[in-house]
């Protein structure tokens, strides 16, 4: 018997994070490097999680500490902050869900590894960093 395959969504903020991604690149003249994102994302990652939800690490294995995060944390419906999970892919890192009750995996967010930088004056324009 063939295990079950899970429906994969990707949501509002994973797109919104992708727009930023494609910027980020454009940005870097590393524009080739989206066109390769969205290929892995059809041909590898979306395929796995659908055969594989839970292929990455559990998020919260390592709880937060801050105060922020916590509240942010209670303030999730019951049971989802066990559903989130970490799936890292080449040079990126994706946030994601996978909900059992109608087999679907939530695609959340996704984050190129240098996107963060230590950059502060164009981080936080007039601190004089």
């Amino acid at each position: 018997m063939a295990d079950k395959l899970y429906r994969v969504e990707l949501t509002l903020s994973f797109l919104e994070r992708l727009d930023a991604i494609e910027t980020f690149l454009v940005e870097a003249d590393a524009g080739f490097a989206f066109d390769a994102l969205l290929s892995e994302l059809r041909s590898t990652v979306i395929p796995n999680l659908k055969r594989f939800p839970r292929i990455g690490r559990r998020y919260l294995a390592t709880p937060p500490q801050s105060a922020e995060a916590l509240a942010q944390l209670a303030a999730l419906p019951a049971g989802a902050p066990h559903a989130l999970r970490e799936y890292l892919h080449g040079d990126y890192l994706m946030l994601y869900a996978a909900a059992e009750a109608d087999a679907t995996v939530y695609l959340l967010s996704i984050r190129h590894h240098r996107q963060l930088s230590f950059d502060f004056a164009r981080l936080w324009p007039g601190t004089g960093a």
